[in-house]
């Protein structure tokens, strides 16, 4: 059994890999870090725990780390991640990090859309992009991987295919994106516009400009296919707890788009090309994403919609895909057995 940890363990992020680590087959959570609960037995504050042997655990600081661990996944805000993950590796672990603090390689754009300076630009070139679908040989190599954010896993698994294939046939360089989000995706602190006579019955854009996850967009869209894309991003949260949904725009010149992913994406387990437009119910609790494309004539455009699970597939789901490849096993254990629950 490889032993694994992770530091942040109490965030929703973390929890949905306790969750999910809980039953796996080849994995064994030895630590489990969180400076809100240190000290705490983990069946304290999670009592539905308690019948595993995860429950008898106690929350440690993020020092008092087993050497017997391998791999260690860190659910922490970005800057905490970018000084934590060197020592990490210095001590001999491998590091899946679900933050934004090694997702892209150009400094600047952590200054501008961050607003913090990255101080370790060698181990920021080195740290692999985590999207297995796109970069699954690199994965299994790495001993730092960049975990994908959600809006980037949904909106990059729905262009991947007409980039990789198609960008001779597409008409601007100008990627649009309109994307909905979950209130999870907000993380598990308490900000008032999130509260639940806030956002019952509501919905609204936010970042409208500017938003932290367009460089990474931007970043792996010319990595598979080097033509400057740019990418116009809007995010929207709506009334539900967990799903999400990306709606991509490109114009291009006609083509059979539903062959083209369905060929591209023919031996992905996790990604799912579909008839018809997914609902976000029918990927929840999953760590699959349903994947539409469709042609529209009328404006030449070629239109995609991505839906899958934020924490899941857009988080923890993917972060323990990743640490299967770089442990040396199969892709989907852990993760295969998660069907939908639509009702």
């Amino acid at each position: 059994m490889g032993k694994v940890g992770i530091l942040g363990a109490t965030g929703y992020t973390g929890l949905e890999l306790v969750k999910l680590l809980v039953n796996h087959p080849k994995m064994e959570i030895a630590y489990l870090g969180s400076n809100t609960h240190k000290g705490k037995r983990v069946s304290e504050v999670f009592p539905f725990l308690e019948p595993f042997e995860v429950g008898k655990l106690q929350f440690e600081d993020y020092e008092n780390i087993p050497p017997d661990v391998e791999l260690l996944f860190l659910a922490l805000p970005h800057e905490v991640s970018m000084e934590i993950a060197p020592r990490l590796l210095e001590k001999g672990y491998k590091v899946v990090d679900l933050s934004g603090a090694y997702r892209f390689k150009n400094l600047e754009d952590f200054k501008t859309f961050y607003g913090f300076e990255h101080k370790y630009p060698d181990l920021l070139e080195e740290a692999v992009y985590g999207l297995p679908e796109l970069f699954r040989e690199e994965v299994k190599k790495a001993r730092l991987v960049a975990n994908p954010g959600c809006y980037p896993t949904a909106t990059l698994l729905a262009l991947y295919p007409l980039l990789r294939e198609a960008s001779d046939l597409i008409l601007d360089d100008v990627i649009v994106v309109h994307a909905l989000s979950g209130v999870s995706g907000a993380g598990r602190g308490l900000k008032q516009h999130f509260h639940f006579p806030e956002m019952a019955n509501n919905m609204f854009p936010y970042k409208v400009v500017g938003h932290r996850h367009i460089p990474e967009m931007e970043f792996v869209a010319n990595r598979v296919s080097p033509k400057g894309w740019k990418v116009r991003f809007t995010p929207t949260v709506v009334p539900i707890d967990r799903g999400m949904i990306s709606t991509v725009y490109v114009r291009s010149k006609k083509f059979d788009i539903a062959s083209l992913y369905r060929e591209v994406y023919k031996d992905e387990f996790f990604v799912r090309v579909v008839d018809q437009p997914p609902k976000s119910k029918e990927v929840a609790n999953t760590n699959f994403a349903f994947v539409y494309p469709a042609y529209d004539e009328r404006t030449e455009t070629a239109v995609v919609v991505c839906a899958i699970d934020n924490l899941l597939k857009g988080a923890s789901g993917q972060a323990l895909q990743n640490a299967n490849l770089m442990l040396g096993y199969d892709e989907g254990e852990g993760l295969k057995h998660l069907v939908p629950s639509i009702v």
